[in-house]
């Protein structure tokens, strides 16, 4: 990411902002380019804006994306392809692989690879018109999302119509999504439900907390996605998972979990409010002793969704990645098994790592 750093000198007089300080300079910017690539302002390292003012001594530092692509380019970037039809294409997204382009991630995603194995031509960037418009130009077919960090069963859109209908499916909850995780600690319960709000970090705003609300419902991890009232509470987004321990070796915990809603990070904010964090999460836990090299342990291993066109749900599962695994094997090597779920097969629906 390109950076800038002045100094102010110490002879300078008065007071300016900092945007029109850093245009006066030989070779600065010019406003409306800091305006519309700027990521971080530090001045005297704390955060701060283009309008402060800046006095003698001051230390700016300042952070930018660089401008967005023409277009949007084809890229032959292998996929694990689930089922494709006419008017979707399910992938098992691969750990590390952004969804879409965005600031900071302009190629190698998944829209890239998708346009190569569909054979489209680039798209065209859209740098005017409403905000909505230029995120569908952004993402063409992507009706959902996960994380980069997080792998598993995603699925998109190959044509307009069906981005409508799935748009539409995850809109209502229509949908059932499950992940698998592993945890640093012990839920409080085997069993249970996790109903927030979730807001954005004051402090941090590429991070989501939970906040408590005496909203939780009487819901198991077995029940319907049907049982849920649906409805939105101010100061934040409702966010509800439902969780099931499959087993616990010594400080460590596989989860199995089900959304029902698809807040940003939910998951990984849910568990950090249990004080679970999700292993090998960069954002929301800390380095782990046994396990410093650990990736996020976060997959999407279901989705459960009715395709255009079709009565019937159709299932899609994501094989277990290898980062389970293994991590999974090394805590069987080093902890007895202190709990192991008797209410669902070990080896049941691609949960063979048990």
């Amino acid at each position: 990411m390109p950076s800038f750093s002045q100094k102010v000198p110490d002879d300078f007089s008065g007071a300016e902002r900092i945007d029109k300080y850093i245009a006066s300079l030989p070779g600065g910017f010019n406003r409306s380019k800091l305006k519309s690539g700027i990521q971080q302002i530090l001045l005297n390292g704390s955060k701060s804006k283009l309008s402060a003012k800046i006095r003698a001594g001051d230390q700016i530092e300042i952070q930018w994306e660089n401008s967005v692509p023409e277009n949007i380019e084809p890229e032959d970037v292998p996929l694990k392809i689930i089922f494709e039809n006419n008017d979707v294409c399910v992938v098992n997204k691969e750990q590390g692989m952004v969804t879409h382009p965005a600031a900071g991630n302009w190629s190698g995603t998944l829209v890239n690879a998708l346009l190569f194995h569909f054979g489209m031509d680039a798209i065209k960037q859209a740098n005017e018109g409403s905000a909505q418009e230029i995120q569908e130009r952004h993402r063409p077919g992507i009706v959902h999302r996960l994380d980069k960090d997080t792998s598993g069963v995603i699925i998109t859109a190959k044509n307009r119509d069906a981005e409508e209908y799935l748009s539409q499916e995850f809109k209502n909850r229509d949908v059932q999504k499950e992940y698998v995780l592993i945890v640093r600690g012990c839920p409080p319960k085997r069993d249970g439900v996790i109903d927030t709000l979730i807001v954005r970090d004051g402090a941090d705003r590429k991070r989501f907390k939970a906040v408590d609300e005496d909203a939780a419902k009487n819901l198991r991890f077995g029940e319907d996605v049907e049982r849920f009232e649906r409805r939105n509470l101010p100061q934040g987004k409702r966010a509800v998972t439902l969780y099931h321990v499959v087993t616990t070796y010594s400080k460590y915990t596989l989860i199995r979990a089900r959304l029902l809603t698809g807040r940003t990070h939910q998951i990984r904010a849910h568990m950090k409010y249990l004080g679970c964090p999700v292993l090998g999460d960069p954002v929301y836990s800390k380095k782990d002793d046994l396990f410093p090299e650990a990736t996020m342990m976060l997959h999407s291993r279901l989705l459960k969704i009715r395709l255009p066109g079709e009565g019937d749900f159709a299932i899609f599962k994501a094989t277990i990645p290898k980062r389970f695994k293994e991590t999974i094997a090394i805590l069987r090597e080093k902890f007895p098994c202190e709990y192991r779920s008797k209410g669902i097969k070990a080896k049941e629906e691609n949960l063979e790592i048990l």
